[in-house]
């Protein structure tokens, strides 16, 4: 891979991971049009991700400084509560038991992680199958069209007033498959979930701010899952540079899209991206047949 095409993705995922219009499925049929075979697998993707995820640590990073602080928090009351437990039944008392959500982060830190769960469970199935789908064209086609259809009920849909106090765990499992399913290319990882949160009453700005994130641990449960078979890799030192360098612009570029993304839902225009999505996938169903 040479250094423009590394900075080409970078631009790509930056835009399409925040835009409601799928990194993963722009991604794959960008390589497989200019015919990029990585050997390292998805190595690159994953460094692309861990760019974007920077860009949402800086743009929340009051909201994710606090939710680390509670759930170290949610942690050592789970302690002292396992201590009470173990006292109460060796000196028979009935001391009462710590209470673990107090206020609306620490609710946020339980939702985020009954979303990640079921992310995780589908996310590990079908890792291989991601990879091999991610070569042909027409998956990633038909899964663009899917999100047009998506963006297109989150246009519809009235707005919501929940807040992390009003969100049930149903609704955070259920966005959790959802941002499982938006692992396969062309479903859009923002789109699906930001769909799902609207569906479920969220507030706008909740909405936005769930989704991004919730991916905080889906992509770093990824990037652990990656990294770990890095020594069996074949990565040149250019290579890596010029991985770096796309996660970089990744990065940069990302911020940016965060920004408009928050001004998207507010005003909900997402049938301009859903119109381009299904644009997008049409050609590119069209393009494996003439391809083929």
């Amino acid at each position: 891979m040479s250094l423009l095409q590394a900075i080409l993705m970078g631009i790509i995922q930056g835009i399409t991971e925040f835009l409601p219009v799928s990194s993963s499925g722009h991604l794959a049929i960008f390589k497989e049009l200019f015919q990029i075979d990585l050997e390292t697998g998805i190595l690159f993707d994953i460094m692309l991700h861990l760019g974007t995820l920077l860009a949402v640590f800086i743009v929340y990073f009051k909201d994710i400084k606090r939710l680390v602080i509670e759930s170290f928090a949610i942690l050592y009351d789970c302690i002292l509560n396992l201590k009470i437990f173990i006292s109460n039944i060796i000196h028979k008392n009935n001391e009462g038991y710590r209470p673990l959500v107090r206020n609306a982060y620490r609710k946020f830190v339980i939702l985020v992680i009954f979303s990640t769960i079921p992310t995780a469970i589908i996310g590990y199935a079908a890792k291989d199958l991601i990879e091999v789908v991610s070569k042909i064209l027409i998956v990633p086609g038909v899964c663009l069209i899917i999100t047009g259809i998506l963006l297109f009920i989150a246009d519809k849909y009235n707005d919501g007033t929940k807040t992390p106090k009003q969100v049930s765990y149903n609704n955070a499992f259920i966005i959790g498959i959802c941002q499982g399913i938006a692992t396969l290319p062309g479903i859009s990882r923002s789109g699906t979930t930001i769909t799902a949160c609207l569906v479920s009453g969220f507030d706008k700005k909740f909405a936005v701010k769930y989704s991004f994130i919730m991916s905080i641990p889906a992509i770093l449960g990824a990037a652990v899952l990656e990294l770990k078979d890095i020594t069996t890799m074949n990565v040149t030192p250019s290579e890596i540079i010029n991985y770096v360098v796309g996660a970089v612009v990744a990065a940069l570029v990302g911020y940016i899209c965060i920004k408009t993304m928050l001004v998207v839902v507010r005003r909900k225009k997402f049938k301009f991206f859903a119109i381009y999505c299904l644009l997008a996938g049409t050609l590119a169903s069209v393009g494996y047949f003439v391809i083929s």
